[in-house]
Parts: C-alpha cells; sequence; structure tokens
C-alpha cells in the first residue's frame, strides 16, 4: 500500500548497483531446463494414463510451479526484530506446486459450484500447493509431481460426483455458461532472474531509521521492514502452454501505533514497492518518509474525533483508487455473475450506466508504470497461462466488460487474461491494474472550492477530505450481511464552510453501498496518483494497483471507529535520545 535533511551517503539510487546488490540473468534452451522439462514429461505420462481412466477421465491438466527466494529484514528502535538468515541454502527458498486436474466435460466439470450448505473440501478452501525440491534432481521432481497430480486427480473425481448430485435436486441456474474455456497455447521462455540485496547495508539502514521513533514515546509501536524477493513461475498445461516468467519485487513498510487520551489506538502505514532493483528507495527518501510518519502520528493522537456525519467530501486520488477497487472492481470480477451466492450488482446491468458518464474504468496488468511509479499489478501471463490483456469496463459511464479467467460467463465464452491467485489456490477473475479516468477533470483547488460550494449549498458547518488510507474491504455475497462496503482511511481533514483552517480529525470509517455512492460522484481532479496493495479474495493474495484522480462526491457516510478502553500506559516510557533531528512538513 501506498506515502530531511541532507543527503545520506548510503544509497542504491545513484551508485553502482553491484554496491548494493547481484544480478544474475540466465536463459537456457527449454530443453535444457531441468525444471521445465520435467513438468512437460510428467504432463505428458499423467495426461496419457489418466485420459483412459474410469468413468471420469481427465480432459485437462495444467501444472503451476512458483520457485520462489525471498528475503525479509524487520528492525525497531534501532534494533533488528526478525531477519531471514542468507547463509542457509534452504531459510528464503520454496518451490510451490499447484495441479489443476478436470474431469467431466468443459460444459461441466468438478469445479462447478456445489450451491447450498457448505462445502468441505478443505483444498478448495485452504489451498493444496505441493512442495518440491529445491534442488534440480530429475527423479526428486518427477516424484512430487507424480504424488500431487494424484491427488489432484482423486480430488476432481470426487467433486464432481459432488456437482453432478447437487445439480440433481437444485434448480436451473440462471447463468448456464460452461464450465471451461478453450484457449490457445503459448510458449514464452523468458530468462531466470535471481537478485541478492546487499544485506549488511540493508541491515544497518533499517536500525538507523527505525531508530529515529525513540525520540518519540507517545508513539507507543513502531517498525520499519523490508521484504520481498524474486518468483521464477512455470506454467505448463495438456493443451500445449509452456511458460516460464520472472519478477522481482521488494517493499520497504513503515509502521507505527499511537493511542488518545480517551483510548482510541490509531495507526499509520506508509510503504514503498520496487519491481526493479534501481527503483529500491534511497536512504533520503526513507528518511523523509519516517518524519513524515512521525509528525502525522504525533498530530494525529490530540486530532479532535469526528462523529458520525453525511455530508460532501473529497476522496484524493490515492483514496479514490481504493474506493474504484472495493466498490467498483470487485464487483465485475466475472466468475461472481455465475454465484448464485453474489450479489449480482452489475450482471443485468451490461451496457447500461453504471457509474456518472464522465467516467471511464479499464483494467490492464500489461502496463508496467503509470508516469515513474512501478505498477504492482503488472504481468504478462496470467496464472491459467492466458495472456494478460487491457479490459475497457467501462466506457463514459457505460459498462461494457467483465473481467475473466478459464471461467466464461453468458456473451463472454473466453478469457480476457484475469485469472489469478496465490500459491495453492485455485485461480478466480481478479483485478490487475485499474484505471480510472475521467471527461470532467478539474485542478485540485478548484475542487476544493466547488467542496466548499456544496457543503454551503446542504447547510452543513463542513466537508471532509480523505488524505490517505490504509485500505478497505467490501461484502458481494447476498445473505445476513448487506452488500456494502467500508473504507479504513488513515489520514481526514475538516474543511469548514466559513473559512476556519482545516483540521486534522479522526476516528471514522467510510461505509455505504455501491450504486448510491456512485451516483453522488460529482467531478474529478486530475491529481492522478498510484495505490498499490495487494489484495485478498478468494484466490488468495495477490498484488493489485489502482489509479484515480480525487472525486468530489456529494453525499458521503462516516462511522465512527471502535474505541478501546484501556488507559495510555501507567509506566513511564524509559530515556531514550534520539541520534538525529527529525523534520519534514506534513502537507497533502
Amino acid at each position: 500500500m501506498p506515502l530531511g535533511p541532507k543527503v545520506l551517503a548510503l544509497c542504491l539510487i545513484g551508485v553502482a548497483a553491484s554496491a548494493a546488490t547481484t544480478v544474475s540473468a540466465k536463459s537456457p534452451p527449454p530443453g535444457k531446463d531441468t525444471v521445465l522439462n520435467t513438468l512437460v514429461t510428467e504432463l505428458t505420462r499423467s495426461q496419457k494414463n489418466l485420459q483412459k481412466r474410469g468413468e471420469e477421465p481427465l480432459f485437462y491438466l495444467s501444472y503451476r510451479l512458483n520457485d520462489g527466494r525471498w528475503f525479509q529484514e524487520s528492525a525497531s528502535y534501532g534494533a533488528l526484530l526478525e531477519v531471514s538468515d542468507p547463509r542457509d541454502p534452504v531459510l528464503g527458498r520454496s518451490r510451490q506446486l499447484d495441479v489443476s486436474a478436470r474431469v467431466g466435460s468443459p460444459a461441466l466439470d468438478n469445479t462447478h459450484k456445489v450451491r447450498g450448505g457448505f462445502d468441505f473440501d478443505l483444498d478448495r478452501m485452504f489451498g493444496s500447493a505441493s512442495t518440491l525440491p529445491i534442488e534440480d534432481d530429475p527423479g526428486a521432481l518427477q516424484v512430487g509431481i507424480w504424488k500431487a497430480t494424484d491427488r489432484a486427480y482423486k480430488n476432481a473425481v470426487k467433486q464432481l460426483i459432488k456437482v453432478k448430485g447437487n445439480r440433481a435436486v437444485k434448480v436451473e441456474e440462471d447463468d448456464r455458461a460452461d464450465d471451461f474455456s478453450k484457449e490457445k497455447p503459448h510458449t514464452d521462455v523468458a530468462a531466470e532472474v535471481n537478485i541478492e540485496l546487499d544485506r549488511a547495508l540493508w541491515k544497518d539502514r533499517l536500525k538507523r531509521l527505525s531508530a529515529l521513533f525513540k525520540a518519540h514515546p507517545r508513539i507507543l509501536n513502531s517498525s520499519i521492514n523490508l521484504q520481498g524477493g524474486t518468483t521464477n513461475q512455470y506454467f505448463v498445461d495438456t493443451e500445449g502452454t509452456r511458460l516460464r516468467q520472472s519478477h522481482f519485487f521488494a517493499r520497504v513498510m513503515l509502521w507505527g501505533t499511537v493511542k488518545a487520551d480517551d483510548g482510541m489506538d490509531l495507526e499509520l502505514y506508509d510503504d514503498l514497492e520496487a519491481s526493479t532493483v534501481d527503483a529500491l528507495p534511497t536512504d533520503q527518501q526513507l528518511t523523509d518518509r519516517v518524519a513524515s510518519l512521525i509528525n502525522r502520528l504525533e498530530a494525529l493522537r490530540t486530532a479532535p474525533v469526528v462523529e458520525p456525519y453525511s455530508g460532501p467530501a473529497i476522496m484524493t486520488n490515492r483514496a479514490a483508487a481504493v474506493f474504484f477497487h472495493e466498490i467498483f472492481g470487485h464487483r465485475v470480477e466475472g466468475h461472481r455473475n455465475k454465484d448464485a451466492d453474489e450479489g449480482h450488482t452489475f450482471t443485468k446491468r451490461l451496457n447500461q450506466g453504471v457509474v456518472p458518464d464522465f467516467i471511464s474504468v479499464t483494467d490492464d496488468p500489461t502496463r508496467q508504470r503509470y508516469g515513474t511509479v512501478p505498477l504492482n499489478g503488472y504481468y504478462t501471463y496470467d496464472d491459467e497461462g492466458v495472456p494478460a490483456q487491457k479490459v475497457a469496463l467501462v466506457d463514459h459511464g457505460v459498462l461494457k466488460a467483465f473481467l475473466l479467467g478459464r471461467s466464461p460467463i453468458t456473451g463472454f465464452p473466453h478469457s480476457n487474461g484475469h485469472g489469478r491467485a496465490q500459491p495453492g489456490l485455485p485461480p478466480v477473475a481478479r483485478q490487475g491494474n485499474l484505471l480510472v479516468e475521467s471527461s470532467k477533470q478539474v485542478p485540485y483547488d478548484q475542487l476544493r472550492r466547488e467542496l466548499i460550494d456544496e457543503v454551503k449549498r446542504q447547510k452543513k458547518p463542513y466537508g471532509l477530505v480523505f488524505q490517505d488510507i490504509s485500505g478497505g474491504f467490501t461484502n458481494t455475497r447476498t445473505g445476513g450481511n448487506p452488500q456494502a462496503f467500508k473504507i479504513l482511511p488513515l489520514v481526514v481533514m475538516r474543511v469548514y464552510a466559513d473559512g476556519r483552517p482545516d483540521e486534522l480529525v479522526r476516528g471514522v470509517d467510510v461505509v455505504g453501498t455501491p450504486l448510491a455512492s456512485f451516483e453522488r460522484i460529482m467531478a474529478t481532479g486530475d491529481d492522478f496518483a498510484v495505490f498499490n496493495g495487494y489484495c485478498g479474495a478468494e484466490s488468495g493474495f495477490v498484488p493489485v494497483s489502482a489509479i484515480a484522480p480525487s472525486i468530489l462526491i456529494r453525499d458521503i457516510e462516516v462511522e465512527r471507529k471502535e474505541v478501546n478502553q484501556d488507559k495510555l500506559p501507567l509506566l513511564a516510557a524509559p530515556p531514550l535520545v534520539p541520534k538525529r533531528p527529525v523534520t519534514a512538513e506534513v502537507s497533502r
């Protein structure tokens, strides 16, 4: 998720990469890649055997192998909290294999939704990745793949029996599209990339920066964490697809908490992401971010509480990006159209207006950057072996498409490259890089004036500006809970209609329902920004990005946060001395 004195000597940008990293790239021919060759060998053998098996022969099989190396360093108050040991050849390295075995037919297979009641299939609920050896031993790899394939096939046969029985006793489904789409095979064997950071440099940096919190005893918890790694992902299937993709990702996360005098716990996050080595933050950048986080925490602790409110508000760019990700993006993930337990917010709204006519929305996972900012949601092939594709979801307010994996829906028989999952879980349609565009843009200062005008028109004493946000969540399903959303703001300003200075406030969450919220968007700014993060849903956590301008909303509702009843610490904090002064402006 996305936030200075003199320039310091230690940095990654502006010095030779070899001073901080080791980068290796190799691309052996497919025939000499032991892992790829072994996957194809076992795939061919399993397909031949299982196509002739029993009453439910296999019609499709795929292997998705994530070969990952990762690192993690964490520090607090000038001391290390946690490190992954670079000397250990096993820690920080794993190979996880996901097997997709489909039996029945593309029209009705074992992945079909079982309606009503609770399905106690633990593999489907919690994942079923198999751990393979991290050494390139063909025999050892084959044994692991064989066992995983046998288990996946047996589970598929059992599940298909449940599916057929369930279908026999239930009414006909609204969406009768097939369970599986046929797609063209692809071969793309990219170079393997392994990147190792200068661990000593980063440990020292995290310790020094985390020590800046020592001078602020009212910040009760704080840490700085570096995590990331490289992943070489393989995908092979019985349609002929042969892929190897490589990714590098690193994230520096800053975190701190304070407690207000009334017991309310408050926390702020900030982070910086990098998808290439040269995009890693410098010492100067991190020092400024830590200083800003400290200043915001100190100000937030004494800020007044906002009572429940309904009225005009601005969501600044990154907050607006999360707003659209939560209340729009999840509702156009196509597999939800086939699920009888889903709310189907937009299922019947194709070619109808769903947002104001000055707004268009696309999802483009092929885009690596927005300006100079790397996008978390970038990928070349999805987790079902289909090329990533740009999808025009909304054109001037009118819904035109849905995001799709290999589970078709009525009117959309093919994937558009959005089948995604974390290792261990089956892919479903997920967002990549969601971009909100507007033909009704104004400079932010004008948007703010329009906010004040609307506050006066509604005879409200003030409006709200949501400057930063930690994330949010939404419920898209039917049942006892409302199909509503909640956005979790970090920094909220109260803007008075009578000209008083803006005031930092605390203690509110944004709540609402999607259709009503979209209808109340009045205008947008021209100040686009990126929110990078991870999104959790049925197929686990996947990296995503959302890009949007600030938006003015006619009426938004906030509710008060939960308040902890515990007092502030009774014991005085130990005397701590900062290693250097911390100064940074807190600005919009």
